[in-house]
Formats: C-alpha cells, sequence, structure tokens
C-alpha cells in the first residue's frame, strides 16, 4: 500500500499533522510506504517560499482581515475556483501520476478541495481522507468527493453530519500528534511547580520585560519558556533570570510536557491535543485567529482549559489563580484523560485498510 500525505507549511500545524500521520501509519502498517509532500513547494518551487512570508505577515499584522475573510467564507459553497486552481490542479495530476499512490490524505484544506476536485474531473476513485487540523467546519475542508474525514471531537463530527456529511464517513480521531506524546510519562508532582510556555512555531510572546522579571519571582515556580523560532527572543532572555529556562527551536517538545504542571499558550490545533494527550493542564492566551478561536472555545467548554488575559498584569494573575490550585488541576487531568479515551485511536489505519480493499472490489465506501 502506498499513502500519499498531502499538505502545506502554512504555520506548523499542517505538516506537524502530517508527519505524526506519516509516524502512526508508519508503525501500525509496516509494509505501506507512506511519503509527505508539500504541495505548494512541489507546484510553485519558486514561489512557494514567498507565499508561506506572506501568510506569516498576514496573520501577524492582518489578523483581522484574515479572520473576516474567514467568517464571511465559512459557509460558502466549496465548488468556487480560484485564478490558482488550474495550475495546481495540473501540478497534481503530475504528482499522482509520479507517485501512483492508493490513497491520498489531505492535512490542509487546499490540498483536500484540489484532491477532491481532480478525483471528479478524472472520474477517480482514489480514497481521499481529509485530516481537519483545527477543530473546525469550515466550508473549506468539505468536497463531495471526500470518502473519510478526521476530526478531533464528537461536536466537530455533530456539526459535520448538519451539513450532510454521512456519518459513517467521519472518524473522531482527534488531531494527530506524535506517538511520544500518546504515551508520555508525567513526572511525579513535588513541591516546586512547574510552568511551561509556548509561542508556537513563531514564538509569538509577550514583549515587556516587566511580565518575564513577575515570572521569576512567582513563589516556588521554575518556568520553562519554548521561544520556537523567535531568535531575537531566545537572544534576549537566555540566561538573564535564574527560575527562567529559555529553550529554541526544538522537536522534543513531550520531553518538556512531561514535566510541566501548567502550560500557558495559544490554542493552535496540534498544540492543544498534544496537551490532551499528555493530561497538561492549560492556560490560554486570548487567540487572534478565528480557528484558534474556535479551538479555545472548545477548551473553555469542556473544562480543558483556562483564559488568560491579553495584559501581562493580568495574565500573571491567572496564573497563580491555576498553578496553585490542586484541585483544579487535578479536575483539568481527569477531564483530559476522559477526552483523549474517547478518540478512535487506531482507525486511520483500519480505515486504509478498507478504503483500499474497496478500491481494488470496486465497492465505495
Amino acid at each position: 500500500m502506498k499513502i500519499l500525505i498531502l499538505t502545506g507549511r502554512f504555520g506548523m500545524g499542517h505538516w506537524s499533522a502530517s508527519q505524526s500521520l506519516c509516524q502512526q501509519l508508519t508503525r501500525t502498517l509496516p509494509r505501506a510506504q507512506v511519503k509527505v509532500c508539500d504541495l505548494f513547494a512541489y507546484a510553485m518551487p519558486n514561489r512557494s517560499e514567498a507565499l508561506y512570508k506572506a501568510f506569516h505577515l498576514l496573520v501577524t499584522y492582518g489578523s483581522g482581515l484574515f479572520n473576516t475573510y474567514y467568517r464571511v467564507t465559512e459557509h460558502l459553497p466549496t465548488d468556487l475556483n480560484s485564478p490558482l486552481d488550474r495550475p495546481m490542479l495540473d501540478k497534481l495530476d503530475t504528482l499522482l501520476e509520479e507517485e501512483a499512490p492508493d490513497a491520498v490524505i489531505a492535512t490542509h484544506p487546499i490540498c483536500a478541495g484540489l484532491t477532491a476536485r481532480w478525483k471528479e474531473e478524472q472520474g477517480s476513485d482514489l480514497p481521499l481522507i481529509t485530516c481537519v487540523t483545527d477543530l473546525s467546519t469550515h466550508n473549506e475542508w468539505i468536497h463531495q468527493s471526500t470518502d473519510c474525514y478526521l476530526v478531533g471531537s464528537p461536536e466537530i463530527r455533530r456539526r459535520l453530519m448538519a451539513k450532510g456529511v454521512e456519518e459513517s464517513r467521519i472518524l473522531v480521531t482527534g488531531i494527530p500528534v506524535k506517538e511520544e506524546f500518546r504515551r508520555l510519562s508525567r513526572h511525579q508532582g513535588g513541591s516546586t511547580r512547574r510552568l511551561l510556555i509556548m509561542g508556537g512555531g513563531l514564538g509569538l510572546l509577550p514583549r515587556r520585560e516587566s511580565f518575564y522579571e513577575a515570572l521569576n519571582a512567582l513563589p516556588g515556580v521554575e518556568v520553562t519558556i519554548l521561544t520556537g523560532n523567535n531568535q531575537r527572543l531566545f537572544r534576549r532572555l537566555n540566561g538573564r533570570y535564574p527560575h527562567i529556562e529559555v529553550v529554541p527551536f526544538t522537536d522534543r517538545v513531550w520531553d518538556y510536557m512531561a514535566q510541566a504542571d501548567v502550560m500557558l499558550t495559544k490554542p493552535g490545533g496540534i498544540t492543544v491535543f498534544e496537551s490532551i494527550f499528555a493530561e497538561l493542564p492549560l492556560l490560554l492566551w486570548e487567540p487572534f485567529l478565528q480557528q484558534e478561536k474556535n479551538n479555545a472555545q472548545f477548551l473553555l467548554r469542556e473544562g480543558l482549559g483556562r483564559a488568560a488575559a491579553k495584559e501581562p498584569e493580568q495574565c500573571l494573575e491567572d496564573i497563580r489563580d491555576l498553578i496553585y490550585d490542586d484541585k483544579a488541576l487535578e479536575d483539568m487531568r481527569a477531564r483530559m484523560h476522559k477526552a483523549k479515551s474517547q478518540l478512535e485511536a487506531e482507525s486511520v489505519s483500519r480505515l486504509l485498510a478498507a478504503l483500499t480493499q474497496n478500491k481494488a472490489e470496486g465497492v465505495r465506501v
């Protein structure tokens, strides 16, 4: 069996989900060939980096514009064309001819839409699985030729069904995370409280010096800050405060989650489910992207996290209120344990086996 995972590097979430799926499928289907492809880099090798930089600038400095576009298009038909569709479809056609996969998994909505449209134009029965990498039912993810959707929660399944997707085509798997988060061995408490702060791959963290001075002064608290690709912030903070450890980009986030009692972060889809599998209570910075707002609403509603204010002084108060509250921390961990126990852990592998078998037999799932 040959599986092609199509994605893009708009932020790290889609790419990270693809890598996690690749790891899971390689483990559970050892004879399968699994390949991850950045479709945008493949289709536009000379322009993809500029495209990604433009997106970074948009979400950093123009989040209001991005959110307006997201909300306006949320319920629009999914068959609307853009000027990039035809050249991207031509490149996708070449890629699928080269790779000849038995199934495609898309972890980015544009990849899902293009593959669905390619199937319709070609009259193909190539199995297409769409992995929704946020707690979202935006119409950009929904396409008639999709064989199955992997979603993060039962609520998302219900909302997709309300939009006409058959229940049998929806699996509640959680958003994919690496195996290390699924078998995490947590530290056994102690008198010292440990706070982990993450700003995502871009390292979007507070700038005020007073915030870090106050963190350093929290009684009995050791702080670890993952600055991602924000090298300027790493250089500014590294070694400056005795109770703050500063870590640049790392691919071993699970090691730091295993040691933490609380994590302060923005609610990206991947980070949310890494923390759920790690059973790590969350404090959520007020998000500025609509997808992250949706994720935050889910976490707050399910009692898996608390909101943290944007303003440094109030944010510090929110940290104090949670990190010393043993009862609240234990309740969050119990809710996370229950949430992850409801996910269909190995269903992706079983689904792929069924889809490829049915394709060979000429049966539509």
